[in-house]
C-alpha cells in the first residue's frame, strides 16, 4: 500500500480520536451543567416557588428547620407551598416547624397543601400557612394532645420480679411503668396536657380567626374530611394545584414561575429519572411529572418522648 495513503489514514484516525475525545468532554461538561441547573445553585438562583414536603411523624427536625430558614432568606423564592402528609407527632416538634413557617410567611406567601393526611401536629403546621387547601377526601383535624406511658408491673408480677426505688419526692420520675400511677401524678400529667391543649386551641382560634368557644367544640379529637373541614372553617378551600396557583396569583405571584422542590436531597442525585423529572419541572412542564410519592403517611411504631399531638393510625 502506498505510504502516502497509510499516512493519510493515520492522520484521519488521529483526527477522529481527537473529536471523539472532544465529544466525551463536551458531554461530561453538559452533564455537569445540567446537574447544576437541576440540582445545584442554578435551580434556586432564579425566581421560583419553593415546594417543601413534610411527611411522617413530626419531630424536632433540625435539617428541616435549616431548610426553611434558607427558604426564608432566599430572595429568589417568591412563594412557598408546604405539602403535608402526616398524622402528627410531638407537640414541640410541631411548634418549632409552625414558627419557622410563620417566619417565612412574614416575607412571602405560604400555601399549606394538605395531602392524604394532616392531623394533630400535622394540622398545627398547616395553620401556619396563609391559606389551607385540602383534597375533598383528605383527613385533617384531630386537634388535641395526648401523653402515653406503659404499665409493665402486671408482667413483672408474673415473672416474680420487683423494682425497689428511693426518690426525693413522690412526683419524681412519675409516671412510672413499674407501679400504678398515683392520683397526684395523674393530676400533674393532666394539668400539663391541658396546658399544651389550651395553647393548641388558642393557636387554631388565632390562625383561623374563629371564636375560642367554637374551636373548643371542634377540638375534641375529631377528624374531618376536606369537605367537612371546609364547612367548619378549618381549611380555606378544597382542591389541588389549580387552586394553589389561583391563590398565589391573587397574591401577585406569577403563574409562570416554576415550582422547585426544596426537599431533602437524595443520596443518589444522579439517578436519571429523578434528574429528568426535576429538569422538566424547572423548565415549566411539571404537569407531565405530577405523580407524587405518599411515603410517610403511616407512622412507624416508635416511642416518642414528650407530649404528643398525633392521630393514632394503625394501632393494634
Amino acid at each position: 500500500m502506498d505510504s502516502s495513503i497509510i499516512a493519510d489514514r493515520r492522520l484521519l484516525r488521529r483526527r477522529l480520536g481527537f473529536w471523539r475525545l472532544a465529544a466525551v468532554v463536551l458531554l461530561v461538561a453538559l452533564g455537569f451543567a445540567l446537574y447544576n441547573f437541576a440540582f445545584g445553585e442554578g435551580s434556586t438562583a432564579r425566581p421560583h416557588i419553593a415546594h417543601v414536603t413534610i411527611s411522617g411523624l413530626i419531630t424536632d427536625d433540625d435539617e428541616l428547620l435549616e431548610r426553611l430558614e434558607k427558604i426564608k432568606e432566599n430572595d429568589q423564592v417568591k412563594a412557598v407551598v408546604i405539602s403535608i402528609s402526616s398524622p402528627g407527632g410531638t407537640t414541640f416538634g410541631g411548634e418549632k416547624i409552625f414558627k419557622a413557617i410563620r417566619a417565612i410567611a412574614e416575607k412571602k406567601p405560604v400555601v399549606s397543601d394538605v395531602r392524604t393526611l394532616a392531623a394533630s401536629a400535622g394540622y398545627m403546621i398547616a395553620t401556619a400557612g396563609d391559606t389551607i387547601i385540602a383534597g375533598e377526601s383528605s383527613i385533617t383535624g384531630s386537634i388535641g394532645v395526648i401523653f402515653q406511658y406503659p404499665q409493665v408491673q402486671p408482667l413483672l408480677d408474673k415473672l416474680g420480679v420487683s423494682l425497689q426505688e428511693i426518690k426525693s419526692s413522690p412526683l419524681k420520675a412519675e409516671p412510672s411503668p413499674f407501679h400504678d400511677t398515683s392520683e397526684e401524678a395523674k393530676a400533674m400529667i393532666r394539668n400539663m396536657v391541658l396546658d399544651s391543649y389550651d395553647w393548641f386551641v388558642n393557636l387554631v382560634a388565632d390562625r383561623r380567626k374563629l371564636p375560642h368557644d367554637e374551636v373548643l367544640k371542634l377540638a375534641d379529637g375529631t377528624i374531618y374530611t376536606g369537605r367537612q373541614a371546609l364547612k367548619v372553617k378549618l381549611i380555606d378551600a378544597v382542591g389541588g394545584q389549580p387552586e394553589i396557583r389561583a391563590y398565589l396569583t391573587s397574591r401577585n405571584v406569577s403563574d409562570k414561575l416554576p415550582v422547585v422542590d426544596w426537599d431533602k436531597k437524595s443520596n443518589t442525585p444522579f439517578l436519571l429519572a429523578g434528574a429528568v423529572s426535576r429538569l422538566i419541572t424547572i423548565l415549566g412542564y411539571g404537569d407531565l411529572v405530577k405523580s407524587q410519592d405518599l411515603n410517610g403517611i403511616l407512622p412507624p411504631k416508635l416511642l416518642l418522648d414528650g407530649l404528643l399531638s398525633v392521630w393514632q393510625v394503625g394501632q393494634d
